[in-house]
């Protein structure tokens, strides 16, 4: 692997860790992280109330591409929705209502305040996004 590579997943999971504890914050319950289905991953399954949530969380660590949900193309939210369905299949799930949120994690504004990420971060989520 090379160096960019494990730089760009030492942030992704450092991104999925900041949005579990934000998530648990706001009591929902974590069923699982990196569900993996086919060729793609739910990065996290959560419980908000009686719904299941399947979670995409985008981090940047500065500024030079753009916000971080701007990522989450149609074509990634076919992917994800994919898997989704997958998860229903492999768990067995019958009739559960569900939702697909997106949480972006990016450098706070130096100066303002860092939002509900701490550690300079600014964490925003988009409820029911896709």
């Amino acid at each position: 692997m090379r160096d960019d590579q494990l730089t760009a997943q030492a942030v992704g999971r450092t991104g999925e860790a900041i949005a579990v504890d934000y998530l648990r914050r706001r009591k929902y319950k974590i069923i699982e992280t990196h569900f993996r289905f086919l060729r793609g991953e739910i990065d996290i399954v959560a419980r908000d109330r009686t719904t299941l949530v399947f979670v995409e969380v985008k981090m940047r660590t500065g500024r030079a591409f753009g916000r971080p949900e701007e990522s989450v193309t149609p074509a990634k939210q076919r992917q994800i929705r994919k898997v989704a369905e997958g998860y229903f299949l492999m768990r067995r799930l019958g009739d559960v209502a569900c939702r697909f949120d997106v949480i972006a994690i990016r450098p706070a504004v130096v100066g303002g305040p860092d939002g509900d990420g701490g550690a300079g971060y600014t964490v925003e989520h988009f409820l029911d996004a896709f």
